[in-house]
């Protein structure tokens, strides 16, 4: 760092006011709105913890993290699988693979928002019409259950999601050398083995920025989950953002709802920064 020439900190310098002014000093003022009464507008006293109590007694809250953490592990499991999947077929050399990449990578360019809509239509139109076309419950009333509105908001996630992971990995796969895999088919290794002990290791670093992708993205999720569910059945579906949103703007308490957020970021940086340690020094191992 201190070799860097004066062009480099000029030309850094507008990234990190820009930084400051949007992450830095917010999230400051935010943990000090939640040791006050904040309404909103401006607050009378200071607090102390009690904010931070009240959130670990709110059953609401709790339910909303359980919601969250089982939505987050089964969303990164399906997402690094399905993308692994998808880059490992469209990298094969056949006719139409270029086409397969465009048509797996679109759905990420719908808005969460109107994602959220379209599949809302697709759960209570079009699953409820084959359900009576084949005399089936199970497609009936997909979104006012909470089972099955958790299976509905991970399908979304997950059919959204898949094309970007898949472009990542698509990334590493294609700086694997051919003539290592050449090697290794004619040394008479199977697929699995070709895939196991060279594949995977050389694309580990991609695993690691998939894996960091997938779980910030899993606990930050509010659009789809505003739009496809709104948190029912009686906010059985309400993720941790719109606990955190709800709390501020429904309920008005916003000096609480702060507390939530600081809780919120500290077990989101806790567990992403855990899991690319951990990631990368099984690179290294790898």
């Amino acid at each position: 760092m201190k070799n860097k020439s004066l062009s480099f900190w000029l030309f850094l310098t507008p990234t990190l006011i820009a930084l400051a002014l949007v992450v830095f000093i917010p999230m400051l003022e935010g943990l000090f709105y939640s040791f006050t009464d904040w309404d909103g507008l401006s607050f009378s006293k200071m607090v102390g913890f009690k904010n931070y109590i009240t959130l670990f007694q709110d059953k609401a809250f709790g339910n909303a993290f359980w919601f969250t953490v089982a939505f987050v592990i089964v969303t990164v499991i399906l997402l690094n699988v399905i993308g692994l999947g998808l880059a490992l077929l469209v990298t094969q050399k056949f006719k139409g693979s270029s086409f397969l990449r465009t048509v797996f990578f679109m759905p990420n360019m719908i808005g969460g928002l109107i994602l959220g809509f379209i599949w809302q239509f697709i759960f209570t139109q079009g699953f409820s019409a084959v359900g009576n076309a084949l005399h089936l419950t199970f497609f009936q009333n997909w979104l006012t259950d909470a089972t099955t509105g958790f299976w509905g908001l991970v399908i979304v996630t997950v059919w959204q999601m898949s094309g970007y992971i898949m472009i990542i990995y698509i990334a590493y796969l294609q700086n694997i050398p051919s003539e290592v895999i050449e090697a290794a088919k004619i040394d008479g290794a199977s697929a699995w083995q070709r895939f196991t002990k060279i594949t995977f290791p050389m694309i580990a670093p991609a695993f690691t920025v998939c894996m960091f992708l997938t779980l910030s993205n899993g606990f930050k999720i509010y659009d789809q989950n505003l739009s496809l569910t709104n948190g029912g059945p009686y906010n059985s579906t309400q993720m941790l953002a719109m606990d955190i949103v709800n709390t501020a703007y429904n309920a008005g308490n916003f000096a609480l709802s702060e507390a939530k957020a600081m809780i919120f970021f500290l077990i989101v940086a806790a567990i992403s920064l855990v899991q690319v340690l951990y990631n990368r020094k099984r690179e290294v191992d790898l």
